[in-house]
């Protein structure tokens, strides 16, 4: 067949098919379908094979890619198959759907005869309809069952049945059903009824009846469940009784599970009738529920399945079969095995009603146990329907809003997949729900059941919102269901069941089955036609597919990797491909594929190739172009197909194999373009002589022209095309330009409507096209509008000059300026320029200048004063300068506080190890305070650090320890403000693991439990199974920093279980499973062994165990055997030997070795060997003699003393009448010494007398020799040149003489003629046949000839290796070769290229090389890519060359550079080509040419040089062009620091404070100081301070011991030494104490004047040290040293001294003693029982007064019975063990105070 032509493109693809379409007569049918293809399709639509046209009632719409049918008014005539056909030049597609027309029911009309009666329903023509469909039933056992359907559609369809998907015939047991004509009561179509005679249990199942006609197919289901009656025994006594389960005969299997996974359990029972099942557990019958499901599976099996297995759900189930014949049981035992680490209280079933809430709860052992919730597989998130709750260890899940489909299975899972099952049981009508999901395969049977509390009730079944047919639905009593027939694809989705406002949704999933692809074709060849035609044929894939399938044939051009569709073929055979179905010129490979709906074939490639040219026509043709003179002239065509052509003008051929060209030196120029189809040819900036000018372009059969206008173009301007805003500052240089459409044409500039003139200060210029405006130094006054006009079109430039912004060049940040009342605040501003206006303002309003506020100007230096500052002065002040502004924050403060902040107690919270700084703020910066913690004063160290900054004072706690903890206080004067600070140990954490770990190990193996803390110190617990553990040889604690461990060094089974490592914070769960090591038998491997032994021998048997400990047995014929002297038993190691030294052909039997665990079996067979002839191993052949000649007959034996009988015929031989028999050794010999014809037969040497036995036989032909003559004839040959000839004929008698001539001459062996003998065969062979050997050869034997003609062929010269693909870059040499099959004459082969022999030229050479040759091209450029083809006689190959643009490289790239901060780098790039374009990046962003970046090229290297680098500016470095990129890294290291100005020696007195100062060159740097060598720390004499530069090291109070040389070291920079000189401070009274004399209770002050100010004194008290706290107060202002004493007391009294140095001086304090006084005293009767303790107290005036206890006048003294207790001002009397002699009065005295007590004593 010949296929049509297509183009380049793709055939028509149906997206979506066109759906069949059921209506009533009279309705609106439409069918619509989605189809793509390139180019677009033409779509028509067909009715029994004829196209249809648009009319009143058909039309066609369409919207793009969709299209569409629409018939209104449908009537039954138009009922029937549609076809929508779609076709392009590429391919053609089609698609068909139904259209059925059913006739409404209408009313019974009367009889009248003279009109034609209506159709009935279903009687149009068309596919099958169901009328009525069968309906879904629930019976009990042993009713009879009616299924009945009823199918309209013409032609009547034919229906049969189907259950489960299989024909009736083919169930199992199908006995019982009858198929008979249904009721149709009148009404018209078919029907057919299946009845069911006493249903059984396995009649259960989907019975579909379906309909099929020649329009279509059509299907209808039901459901028949069949259940158990309740009644027992059943009235029908030959009805099948209720199974029982008898007792089991054997042992039941074993099935261990997991708590919370899945048991399964299949049952496969086969027999006749079909058995029914029933599955019990522990002995009662089990009802399917949500946790056991019970089905039957693809394969027949039948399963339970029980889902999250609790432990209640162990026990013995049992699958019970039974039918007529009899019953069988199978059993399992299941256990549920409970993991050791459980909830501690489970989950329990609840039930909710609809719309309700329902609670789950549940406890787990511990409360930072994470746990999860499920419904069955579906892991719940906290949302507002599920609300999880954690209370402590309990945990609660509250389901809101409950529904039907929230009834199921939940589940709560700890760590470690432990979990707790509970089921929810929603009440409401829906008491069935549909399950959550169905996977249905395609073309299966999908059943839907739902039961609802109340019958009768009609329920609504959707799919994804949609209804679905009633013909689908059953109901019966509570039961509802849907029975989806056969399903495909579009069934799937969401299927719901509603009831009123209850809902339950399933998700319905169909699965594609999986079907082969079909085969590919067969015997495919290509024939190359008549010239630009190509015929392919090929035969049809073996097997046929199953599905109407199609070939696809597709075609590559030779080069490219793409393939591309050329036809879409329905029937095999040929299929002639024309020149015009490929888009350009070339060499093109075809393949086919077959395509069926089940996928494709794989692809089979045509041998060879064929080379095809498009014949071009034209599309769109060249028009006349009319344009101005200067601009580009574009001429352009558009051809059918790719094809090359010829550009003419004026008659002149215009070079096309270069882009761009002249066409005469200096001449115009122009372009040529080909893109695809498009031809263009681009005259470039034509001149107006050029107008008339006639282009024309010429390709196989394609010519056309057409012709050049030029007009005087008028002038318009370039640019700018809209109004320009510009701005500038004065004296900057401004340029204006217009640029116009036409060179030197005049034009005039107007500045604000006035033309302008020429002057210094205005310059005009005209540059070709461009017209220039130039202010050299533009002022304020230049400002305007700025027009430049020219023959009515003008350009506009707005220009305004400003002065240059002012800019502030000091402060750049936010000032903060603290002053105390009267003090002078100055606010400095620097601006960059003198006599630049500057703005004060003061919170939002500007300032004025006052007595109170004065405002300075000096040059650029800005101030505002404030003389004597008040609190009010304070607030934000701003220096505004232009657009930007300094910002100032005054604070004035009173000098009454000093503290600024904080103003209340603060409080501090932190963690041990944590960073905590206490700020205090003065308000003003010299104030020295005092950090005091809980009331003593601190000392500066590494762990505790004192700072000051301006008016900042800190303490900071590096790393805060939790004696840390405390009161702090800054103090200043009377003024402190207090930090409470409260230190606390960090959460201990678990950092390793994170996760629950599980270790298995075996037997004495070494377990490490590990667990890493997030603090060292932190102790932590171990349990097991809950216990806490304690350390033992088996189990040792380990602890190593942070790591703590639980090691079994020799893990037992016993050892296993859940390991929990407590941190108090946080646990780590381990679970460990020890594991006795398995006895394993290594070798051999196999575990059955065939051994075969000889008898006698030795035989031994061997094994090789693993643990090579463990212990084997051994068994003979299922007995265990013992070592004996004929049986050795023995073990080396790992090996187990058994040996038998002299086996016996009774030993042999089956020998087991046995392990704990494996055992391997030899089976060992003795036998003694049978006798067998050894030489010769076959028949010989027969031995021919002449009579007369002697004759010898030898064969040996296996063994020397074996019996042989030797037969002639037959007949035994005897020995004489020339026959003699010998033994020799094995050899047994026949001799007959004169052969004569009786002698010629059969003889037989049989190796013993049994049946059967060996045997050899020898035949022995008597005859006179025969004639010589030749058998057979010689046959004629023609072989090629080179290749080898052989001549064969036989010969009789096979030893006879041949003689072989050549062309008359006798042949005589030698290199080239070989002649063999083979038997009566003989060969002559001519090796390396050339053209001049051919002749007649002869073959000659006694008196016979036979003769034969050899004729040799020229060979063809073939390609072995052929052409390759080559892809080149320009300017490479690129090498094609080929190797032929023999090594052929010079000029035997030609290069072509484009099928055109290669044309002389210098860059090409062809060489020869034995079989290869090659052609060499140097320097390839663009123009020589194409196909490329090597030509002999005989044979052709083609390739491709396809040569690349030059590609840009990095010849020597960029590389790292390192350099100090504030030098210059430099980077360079040299790339293979010059002037390339690219940019320079850092860090990712471009730089530009500037003061410190230059970027330069000179030809191919690239230069960046970047000067003034800082340490910010490291990174990387690129350089981009096109594809290439280059990087490198620029690293700026800081620079070294050095000392520019060090530290001068100093003279200081004892006491003053020594500063040495030191300035660097940077300010970020660390400095060293050092006194005699000595590293320096800070203390809190000793002060290290950085300011900006300078580097200051304070020696505050110095003393004899601070003198010494001091140096400042930092990197490499050294300064000093330098010396330090403290003199001695001479110290003097110049004020004396005075004595002091003072009443108890009062206050004592003493002051001491010095001659020296900053000396420390100390004060003694009657010998004793004074320190400051309490009733003590010492303070120094200036010289002045003072010692106050308050709430003195007698004992006060004393000297006072005071000592600075050796200058002291004393005083005496005198106290008066006030009298001693009672403030409270003692009950004047008290009562007290006996044996009791009494206690008398008293408070007097004063502590350390002296009281005296007295009874009944006589003092009481300490001892046993009297106790004197005094606490400050109180004292008292313990009186122990009262008895009645001690009651009396008591009397306390007090100086001149007394005060009496009666005591009585109560009791005997």
């Amino acid at each position: 067949m010949k296929a049509g032509s297509g183009d380049q493109g793709s055939p028509p693809c149906f997206l979506r098919f066109p759906r069949p379409v059921r209506v009533l007569s009279g309705a609106e049918a439409e069918l619509k379908c989605v189809v793509l293809g390139e180019p677009p399709p033409t779509v028509v639509w067909e009715k029994g094979g004829q196209p249809l046209a648009a009319s009143e009632r058909l039309s066609f719409p369409a919207d793009g890619a969709e299209h569409g049918l629409l018939l209104s008014g449908a009537l039954p005539t138009d009922a029937g198959v549609y076809v929508c056909r779609a076709r392009n030049a590429a391919g053609e597609a089609y698609a068909a759907a139904a259209v059925t027309v059913l006739e409404p029911p209408a009313p019974e009309p009367e009889p009248q005869p003279a009109e034609r009666p209506l159709p009935p329903p279903g009687a149009g023509e068309g596919a099958p309809v169901f009328l009525t469909g069968p309906r879904s039933q629930w019976v009990l056992r042993g009713a009879e069952v009616v299924l009945e359907c009823q199918v309209g559609g013409l032609p009547e369809p034919t229906l049969y049945w189907e259950k489960d998907g299989m024909a009736l015939d083919e169930v199992w047991d199908s006995s019982h059903f009858a198929l008979e004509p249904g009721r149709t009561e009148g009404r018209p179509g078919a029907s057919l009824a299946l009845r069911i005679l006493a249903v059984r249990l396995p009649d259960s199942g989907v019975y579909v009846c379906h309909a099929r006609n020649a329009h279509g197919h059509a299907r209808a289901g039901a459901l028949l469940q069949v259940h158990q009656p309740p009644e027992s025994p059943p009235e029908d006594p030959d009805e099948v009784p209720k199974p029982v389960v008898e007792p089991l005969k054997c042992a039941p299997k074993t099935f261990w599970v997991n708590e919370g996974k899945h048991a399964k359990f299949r049952c496969y029972v086969m027999g006749k009738p079909e058995p029914e099942i029933e599955w019990h557990w522990e002995g009662r019958p089990l009802l399917p529920d949500r946790r056991r499901l019970m089905y039957r599976d693809r394969g027949g099996g039948f399963v339970l399945k029980v889902l999250y297995c609790q432990a209640k759900d162990r026990g013995l189930y049992v699958c019970a079969a039974r039918n007529s014949a009899g019953q069988t049981l199978s059993a399992v035992q299941l256990h549920v095995k409970e993991p050791r680490f459980r909830f501690t209280r489970p989950l329990q079933d609840v039930e909710g009603r609809e719309h309700g809430i329902a609670v789950l709860e549940c406890k787990v052992p511990n409360s930072r146990i994470p746990t999860a919730w499920f419904r069955e597989d579906q892991r719940l998130l906290p949302c507002r329907k599920y609300e999880q709750i954690e209370e402590g260890a309990v945990r609660r899940l509250i389901i809101h809003r409950l529904k039907a489909d929230d009834e199921g299975v939940y589940l709560c899972e700890m760590r470690g997949r432990v979990r707790t099952v509970a089921n929810v049981t929603v009440k409401g009508p829906i008491l069935k729900r549909l399950p959550r999901k169905l996977d249905v395969f395609e073309g299966e049977n999908a059943v839907l059941l739902v039961e609802t509390g109340e019958a009768g009730v009609e329920g609504c079944w959707t799919r994804d919102g949609e209804d679905l047919p009633a013909i689908c639905q059953s109901s019966s009593g509570h039961m509802h269901a849907l029975v989806l027939p056969g399903v495909t694809r579009e069934d799937a989705g969401e299927v719901t069941f509603s009831l009123g406002n209850s809902h339950t949704t399933t998700l319905l999933r169909v699965k594609c089955v999986k079907h082969n692809p079909p085969g590919p074709p067969l015997l495919v060849e290509m024939f190359k036609g008549h010239k630009n035609t190509v015929l392919l044929t090929w035969k049809p894939p073996e097997p046929a597919p199953e599905t109407p399938f199609i070939y696809r044939l597709e075609r590559q051009e030779v080069g490219s990797e793409d393939w591309i569709q050329c036809f879409s073929i329905v029937k095999a055979g040929a299929v002639e491909v024309p020149g015009d179905c490929v888009p350009s010129e070339g060499d093109y490979r075809f393949r086919i594929c077959t395509v069926s709906e089940h996928g494709r074939s794989p692809h089979v490639v045509f041998h060879g190739s064929a080379h095809l040219v498009p014949t071009a026509r034209l599309v769109a043709g060249l028009e006349d172009v009319q344009v101005y003179d200067g601009e580009d002239a574009v001429f352009s065509l558009h051809l059918s197909t790719i094809i090359q052509g010829t550009w003419f003008l004026n008659g002149e051929e215009l070079k096309s194999h270069v882009p761009e060209g002249e066409v005469e030196p200096g001449a115009l120029r122009y372009r040529v373009e080909k893109k695809g189809l498009q031809h263009r040819l681009i005259l470039q900036a034509v001149k107006h002589q050029d107008s008339g000018a006639l282009v024309g372009f010429s390709c196989p059969g394609v010519q056309d022209s057409a012709a050049l206008t030029i007009q005087e173009s008028p002038v318009h301007i370039l640019s700018p095309q809209d109004k320009v805003s510009l701005t500038f500052t004065t004296s900057e240089r401004v340029v204006l330009t217009c640029e116009l459409s036409r060179v030197d044409f005049p034009a005039s500039w107007y500045k604000d409507g006035q033309r302008v003139e020429e002057s210094e200060s205005l310059v005009v210029k005209l540059d070709g096209r461009k017209h220039r405006l130039i202010l050299p130094e533009a002022q304020i006054q230049d400002s305007g509008e700025f027009e430049c006009r020219t023959e009515g079109v003008s350009a506009f430039f707005s220009v305004t000059v400003r002065d240059p912004p002012v800019h502030i060049l000091d402060p750049r940040e936010h000032v903060f300026v603290h002053a105390i009342t009267s003090e002078c605040v100055m606010l400095t501003c620097e601006v960059d320029r003198e006599g630049a206006p500057v703005h004060w303002y003061k919170d939002g309003q500007e300032v004025e200048e006052s007595d109170f506020v004065v405002l300075e100007n000096e040059g650029a230096h800005h101030r505002l004063v404030l003389p004597a500052a008040q609190p009010p002065d304070g607030g934000e002040f701003q220096c505004v300068a232009g657009d930007e502004r300094a910002y100032f924050t005054v604070t004035i403060t009173d000098v009454s506080s000093w503290i600024v902040y904080p103003s209340g107690k603060v409080y501090v919270a932190a963690v041990r190890l944590e960073r905590v700084v206490l700020t205090c703020e003065l308000c003003r910066p010299w104030a020295e305070v005092r950090w005091t913690k809980d009331g003593e004063e601190v000392v500066e160290s590494p762990a505790l650090l004192l700072q000051k900054e301006d008016t900042v004072r800190r303490l900071v706690l590096p790393a805060v320890q939790l004696e840390d903890s405390g009161e702090y206080l800054c103090e200043i004067d009377d003024e402190s403000a207090s930090f409470t600070v409260t230190v606390t140990e960090p959460p201990v954490r678990i950092i390793y693991p994170r996760d629950e770990v599980t270790l298995v190990a075996v037997s004495l193996e070494c377990v490490v439990l590990m667990c890493e803390l997030s603090r060292e110190d932190a102790p932590v617990r171990w349990y097991k199974d809950g216990l806490e553990v304690e350390e033992s040889e088996a189990l040792v604690l380990e602890s190593d920093g942070p790591r703590r461990r639980l090691v079994l060094p020799a893990a037992q089974p016993e050892d296993g279980g859940e390991f929990v490592c407590d941190a108090g914070d946080d646990s780590a769960f381990f679970t460990v499973t020890v594991t006795a090591p398995p006895e394993r038998i290594v070798h051999p491997a196999a575990r059955a062994l065939d051994l075969q032994f000889g008898a006698p021998g030795r035989v031994e048997l061997r094994c090789e165990v693993a643990p090579a400990g463990s212990q084997v047995r051994w068994y003979k014929d299922g007995l265990e055997v013992e070592a004996s002297d004929v049986l050795q038993l023995g073990a080396e190691g790992p090996i187990r030997t058994l040996t038998l030294p002299h086996a016996e052909p009774e030993d042999a039997g089956e020998y087991v070795c046995e392990t704990h665990d494996e055992a391997v079996t030899f089976n060992v067979s003795l036998a003694e060997p049978p006798v067998q002839f050894l030489a010769p191993e076959a028949a010989p052949s027969p031995l021919c003699v002449a009579p007369g000649d002697p004759v010898v007959l030898s064969c040996e034996l296996s063994r020397a003393g074996a019996l042989v009988f030797w037969s002639h015929n037959g007949r035994p031989v005897q020995e004489g009448e020339g026959l003699e028999l010998h033994a020799e050794g094995p050899r047994r010999i026949l001799c007959i010494r004169a052969a004569d014809p009786a002698h010629a037969g059969l003889y037989t040497c049989q190796s013993g007398a049994a049946p059967g036995a060996p045997s050899l036989s020898f035949t022995v032909q008597v005859a006179e020799p025969p004639p010589v003559k030749l058998v057979s004839e010689l046959t004629p040959l023609t072989v090629h040149e080179g290749d080898d000839a052989t001549f064969r004929c036989e010969v009789s008698p096979p030893d006879a003489d041949v003689t072989w001539l050549r062309n008359g001459a006798v042949v005589t062996p030698g290199p080239q003629l070989e002649m063999a003998q083979n038997g009566s065969s003989r060969t002559l062979t001519l090796r390396g046949c050339q053209l001049e050997d051919a002749g007649t050869v002869t073959a000659r034997a006694g008196g016979t000839a036979t003769s034969a003609r050899l004729h040799v062929r020229e060979t063809e010269l073939l390609f072995l290796r052929r052409l390759q693909d080559v892809r080149a870059e320009e300017g490479q040499d690129v090498c094609l070769q080929v190797e032929t099959g023999r090594v052929g004459a010079a000029g035997a082969v030609r290069w072509v290229r484009g099928g055109v022999p290669l044309p002389p030229d210098s860059r090409l050479a062809t060489t020869q090389d034995g079989h290869v040759h090659r052609l060499l091209i140097h320097g390839v450029v663009p123009a020589d890519q194409g196909t490329y083809g090597c030509e002999s006689h005989h044979d052709r190959t083609l390739a491709r060359l396809s040569v690349r643009p030059r590609q840009l490289r990095v010849l020597r790239p960029l590389e790292d550079v390192t350099i100090t901060e504030g030098g210059s780098a430099t980077f360079q790039l040299e790339l293979s080509q010059e002037g390339v374009t690219g940019e320079w990046a850092r860090g990712g962003v471009r730089l530009q040419q500037g003061p410190t970046c230059q970027i330069h090229t000179e030809g191919h290297t690239h230069h960046l040089v970047l000067s003034g680098l800082g340490l910010a500016d490291s990174g990387c470095i690129s350089f981009t062009a096109d594809a290439l990129r280059c990087a490198a890294r620029l690293t700026v290291r800081e620079a070294p620091v050095t000392i520019v100005q060090g530290p001068q020696d100093l003279e200081v007195t004892e006491g003053d404070t020594a500063t040495f100062e030191c300035q660097l060159s940077q300010a970020l740097a660390d400095i060293t100081w050092e006194k005699d060598g000595r590293p320096l720390t800070p203390s809190p004499r000793l002060r290290l301070q950085a300011l900006g530069t300078r580097r200051l090291l304070q020696l505050r109070r110095c003393g004899p011991m601070d003198a010494g040389t001091y140096s400042c070291t930092v990197g490499m920079a050294r300064a000093g030494p330098v010396h330090l000189v403290v003199r001695e401070r001479k110290v003097s009274v110049l004020s004396e104490l005075r004595s002091v004399h003072a009443r108890e209770g009062d206050g004592a002050t003493f002051e001491c004047t010095l001659s020296e100010v900053e000396t420390t004194g100390n004060w003694e008290l009657g010998g004793r040290p004074l320190r400051p706290g309490g009733r003590i107060r010492i303070r120094q202002e200036g010289k002045k040293h003072f010692l106050v004493l308050s709430e003195l007391c007698a004992e006060d009294a004393g000297e006072v001294r005071f000592q600075a140095g050796p200058a002291q001086s004393v005083a005496q304090l005198e106290v008066e003693a006030l009298p001693l006084q009672m403030c409270r005293r003692p009950p004047r009767e008290k009562s007290v029982l006996v044996g009791r303790r009494a206690v008398l107290e008293v408070t007097v005036s004063r502590s350390g007064g002296q009281v005296c206890w007295l009874r009944e006048g006589v003092e009481l003294c300490p001892g046993d019975k009297y106790e004197l207790r005094s606490h400050g001002a109180t004292h008292s009397l313990v009186i122990h063990d009262v008895r009645p002699e001690d009651q009396g009065t008591y009397c306390c005295q007090a100086g001149a105070d007394s005060a009496y007590t009666q005591l009585l004593v109560e009791g005997e």
